[in-house]
């Protein structure tokens, strides 16, 4: 078994200084990744043109993982606003914030589908202290999978049966969305788990094991145009056939939480990792979302 990486490829450290690297973006107008680093509450750019790190803005409600909207606007989760919000400009406008009156927990990662309706996480990890948001009591129990169609600006729970959800991508043809359950990080290894679900009328149905990760668990994945999942395990990026089959991995010498590709043909995979962000050459792409 063989991942599509190129002979000769080699896994580049591109910047340090973070305490937690999270949620990846590739914005194709700039040439530049966006991502977070929670615990220091600031958005941090990768110019890949020149090189360069700046920090884009700084007290930012501990934002995490990101996404761009069909209008190629970045769609982002807060912990600390407990929001989904999208970006304009550097400035954020909150898009939904609340569920049946209540607060969300703590909006985690984010996928946009063919449609525009988005979908996000809602794990507790900023209200559960002060270091990656405001400790505070949830306002409904559980922690769910929600949809959000902003044309009509309903929030739908399309996932309840999970304990923390976090990372989440859609296949190719977005029949199936998969789902880590980074509350897999307390049971034995060969238990923890990437879960699927059929997407059948804007909902969530015959949720089932997709794939046992080992070492670690899995945080933030994406898929490609062969319908691969490249998923955070440890300190590694594993890759996954369609039928959840381990073809390889990436070894990185630090805790990887999340990733996205990008570059000028889009087979640049950039990865966040505890401190760092990192990048490999690859021979595939991101899945596009399907013509609606």
């Amino acid at each position: 078994m063989s991942i599509p990486i190129p002979d000769g490829a080699e896994l580049e450290h591109l910047y340090t200084g973070c305490v937690w690297a999270e949620g990846p973006v590739w914005l194709p107008e700039t040439g530049t990744v966006r991502w977070s680093d929670i615990p220091n509450d600031r958005i941090l750019d990768y110019d890949s043109r020149s090189g360069e790190t700046r920090v884009h803005r700084e007290d930012v409600e501990y934002t995490n993982g990101r996404t761009l909207d069909r209008q190629g606007r970045i769609v982002q989760c807060s912990h600390g606003r407990r929001s989904v919000e999208r970006e304009i400009d550097g400035v954020p406008d909150t898009l939904v914030d609340r569920f049946d009156g209540g607060r969300f927990n703590s909006p985690n990662d984010v996928v946009v589908a063919a449609d525009g309706a988005i979908w996000f996480t809602d794990p507790p990890y900023g209200i559960l202290s002060d270091h990656e948001g405001h400790a505070s009591d949830p306002d409904y129990e559980g922690c769910f999978v929600f949809r959000f169609d902003e044309e009509t600006g309903t929030v739908t729970p399309v996932i309840t049966d999970m304990t923390h959800p976090n990372g989440l991508a859609f296949s190719p043809d977005e029949s199936v969305l998969y789902v880590s359950d980074t509350a897999d990080s307390q049971l034995p290894e060969g238990t923890r788990q990437i879960r699927a679900y059929d997407v059948v009328d804007d909902t969530c149905r015959n949720g089932r094991m997709f794939a046992h990760i080992d070492p670690g668990y899995s945080d933030g994945f994406r898929v490609d145009v062969e319908g691969r999942v490249w998923t955070s395990s440890d300190g590694e990026v594993q890759v996954l056939a369609p039928t959840g089959e381990k073809l390889g991995s990436i070894p990185v010498p630090e805790t990887v939480a999340n990733l996205c590709f990008g570059g000028n043909d889009g087979s640049d995979l950039y990865i966040t990792a505890t401190t760092s962000l990192y990048r490999i050459r690859t021979t595939t792409r991101q899945a596009p979302r399907p013509r609606v």
